[in-house]
C-alpha cells in the first residue's frame, strides 16, 4: 500500500499520483505553478513567441502608427497564450505517475 506525500514546499498531503514532479521535488498545483525556473521558462517564451506573432499579426498597423481599439485585448493574448502552452507543457512534463 502506498503512503501519500507531501509537497516538497508547503507540506501539504498529496495522494498517491498526485502532484507534479520538478527537479525532483513533488508539489502541489499551486507551488508547480509558482516553481520559478518554469516560471521564467514560460515567460521567456511568452515574450519571444508573442513579439513574433504581435509582428505577423499587427505588425503594419502598429508601423503606419494605427492604434485599433480591439488591439487592447488583442496583443494581450497574443502574448499570454504561448506563455500558458509553455506552462501547460512543463506542467505536463511533470506529472506524477499514476499508479499502475
Amino acid at each position: 500500500m502506498r503512503t501519500s506525500a507531501l509537497c516538497a514546499r508547503c507540506h501539504r498531503r498529496l495522494a498517491p499520483g498526485v502532484g507534479f514532479v520538478l527537479s525532483g521535488q513533488r508539489r502541489c498545483l499551486w507551488c508547480a505553478l509558482m516553481y520559478r525556473p518554469m516560471l521564467r521558462r514560460s515567460l521567456y517564451t511568452g515574450l519571444v513567441v508573442g513579439t513574433a506573432l504581435t509582428a505577423i499579426n499587427h505588425g503594419v498597423a502598429l508601423a503606419e502608427g494605427r492604434f485599433v481599439a480591439s488591439m487592447l485585448w488583442q496583443i494581450p493574448l497574443t502574448y499570454a497564450v504561448p506563455f500558458c502552452v509553455a506552462t501547460w507543457g512543463g506542467l505536463s512534463n511533470g506529472r506524477a505517475e499514476r499508479h499502475r
